[in-house]
């Protein structure tokens, strides 16, 4: 297990029913530690990678059959979470949050409730 994406699901500071996006999820590492600490929450991870959403759906299998986990193949550009709010947004090493993060922040801001946190990292995987 990743001691890096620990910390920063860590850091989230995750409420039990907090909606979470996750951009960017990979492999599912990180949805797996947020979906530990869900109970009413729920996670919708997106990845533009199909490899990498079915990696992250085999590891996070029991999360999403207890309803807490959802993993959609889409680009930021072309997500639509529908009537879906969220409480916490966040993407790790995400190259759009690090180089446009002005643009990256206004393609979220119309899915998160009032009040609700982004949380964009882009540091070194080591």
């Amino acid at each position: 297990m990743s001691e890096r994406l620990r910390r920063i699901v860590e850091g989230l500071a995750l409420a039990p029913d907090d909606r979470v996006l996750e951009i960017g999820c990979g492999h599912g590492v990180a949805a797996g530690l947020v979906c530990e600490r869900l109970v009413g929450g729920r996670l919708l991870a997106v990845d533009r990678s199909a490899k990498m959403i079915a990696a992250a759906m085999r590891r996070n299998a029991a999360h999403v059959a207890a309803g807490r986990a959802e993993f959609v193949v889409a680009e930021l550009e072309q997500l639509d979470p529908g009537v879906r709010r969220f409480d916490i947004v966040f993407a790790v090493r995400v190259g759009l949050f690090h180089r446009e993060p002005e643009r990256a922040r206004a393609l979220v801001a119309p899915w998160m409730v009032p009040g609700g946190r982004l949380v964009a990292v882009f540091d070194s995987p080591r």
